[in-house]
């Protein structure tokens, strides 16, 4: 993509109503623009962030064994009814009607929903497991939005749920979306702690959040600090091998980790004094699993194998996807402005022509740009007529990883610099092995 014929408009004041850097940045980096409170118009560059987001989430929920699907933003009311939440639910749930007068509601999840779904299409043992997911956007009327899109009233999320025969089954279907966040958050460059959380309106008791430790995090957090130490990195995962995936889950939450609402002081004193850390986090993710609490009003049940008539276990598994983008900015940024993790960056590489009108500088720019076109590494080609120190502000301020810069004294010696967001160091070299490099880096993303 060329700037000059892209939209991005970037700001160069701080917005005065953005408190904490996530917003403030992707203010001035030109990825949303407020529309009313907490609701936000997604401009070009925050999209290509949250498409990056969805994209490997989908893969690591096929990877899983999960099936995609999509549900509607409105739904009846009456169904909601049945489970008996929607009164209990609180002013947050939007509550409208139709010309009909029928009570509607845009919803702030799906459980009703997917139970409804599933009790009117499967009957027997013999269609389970089964997990149905979905990526869409949610709205629940928070009485206070702030942060940008950290805490909005409308965003996106990834909402899955699964449907088993046994509590064995369901308990199953929780650590198998465990391990599947780990690689998911991971795979997105962030450190997201599985941690010990409350149930809240989903209900159940087996519950965890996955939090991303920032200072600006609205959850205090307690922790071992050997959970920080832990990666997933390239290991394979046999997801229908239930000993395996535990043995991934039991290793992540052996170490103390909880949330304020579960924190238990007398158990975290038997953490090692040296490795106890309190802190913030921001929550990124819930998975749940609550039994029977949904099939049984509902009456989605199956015939097992004895020919009864039984209830469903079910849990459900959740991840800001939108949300996401302001937790990554916030543990992932500097003065200048965002430094994106390459595995959700809107574009892989930036490319900066220093002297624009230059012959020999606007041709190797060219030539290079479909060199990096043509290896995947889809640049975003600075071609404005702008001093040198402005197109480095802009590259600094939306965060690419990694920069080529061009220009003549450079050409001169036969060589381009290559420029890494995150630690400042910069490489000559040819522009070949700079698309080398870049190839062998996203290679591996």
């Amino acid at each position: 993509m060329r700037l000059t014929q892209y939209f991005l408009p970037v700001l160069k004041e701080n917005p005065a109503e953005a408190q904490i850097a996530s917003h403030r940045l992707m203010l001035r980096a030109g990825m949303v623009r407020q529309a009313s409170a907490g609701i936000y118009s997604w401009l070009p560059l925050g999209l290509r962030v949250l498409r990056r987001i969805e994209a490997i989430i989908h893969e690591e929920q096929e990877r899983a064994g999960h099936i995609p699907m999509l549900m509607p933003t409105i739904q009846s009311a009456d169904l909601w009814r049945e489970s008996g939440r929607y009164d209990a639910y609180g002013p947050e749930m939007l509550r409208i009607r139709d010309r009909h007068e029928r009570d509607m509601l845009y919803g702030p999840t799906n459980e009703e929903l997917i139970t409804d779904i599933f009790r009117n299409a499967v009957g027997s043992y013999r269609d389970l497991p089964l997990t149905l997911y979905q990526i869409q956007w949610k709205f629940r009327d928070e009485i206070r939005p702030r942060f940008g899109v950290m805490r909005g009233r409308e965003f996106l999320m990834k909402d899955g749920y699964n449907f088993d025969l046994t509590r064995e089954d369901a308990l199953h279907a929780y650590n198998r979306h465990l391990v599947s966040y780990l690689r998911t958050y991971e795979r997105m460059g962030v450190k997201a702690i599985p941690m010990r959380a409350a149930s809240g309106p989903i209900g159940g008791d087996d519950t965890h959040e996955f939090l991303v430790l920032a200072e600006t995090g609205e959850s205090a957090v307690f922790y071992d600090s050997a959970v920080t130490d832990l990666s997933f990195g390239d290991r394979q995962v046999d997801y229908a091998d239930r000993a395996a995936v535990r043995a991934i889950v039991d290793e992540w939450t052996a170490p103390y980790a909880r949330t304020d609402e579960t924190h238990d002081e007398a158990v975290f004193a038997e953490v090692p004094a040296e490795r106890r850390r309190e802190g913030r986090g921001i929550e990124v993710g819930q998975i749940f699993y609550f039994g029977t609490k949904y099939s049984e009003p509902m009456k989605a049940v199956v015939v097992n194998e004895a020919g009864e008539r039984v209830p469903v276990h079910m849990g459900s598994h959740g991840i800001g996807v939108s949300r996401l983008v302001g937790a990554i900015i916030e543990a992932s940024h500097d003065e200048r402005g965002i430094i994106w993790p390459e595995g959700v960056t809107p574009f892989r590489v930036g490319l900066v022509n220093l002297k624009q009108g230059d012959a020999g500088a606007d041709a190797a720019c060219e030539s290079l740009y479909a060199e990096l076109a043509r290896a995947g590494l889809e640049p975003l080609y600075d071609d404005r007529d702008e001093r040198a120190g402005a197109k480095f502000a802009t590259m600094d301020l939306i965060g690419l990883p990694w920069r080529i810069t061009v220009g003549p004294r450079g050409l001169a010696k036969g060589v381009v610099e290559l420029t890494s967001r995150r630690t400042g160091e910069s490489e000559e070299m040819s522009a070949a092995a700079a698309v080398e490099r870049l190839s062998g880096i996203y290679a591996r993303v």
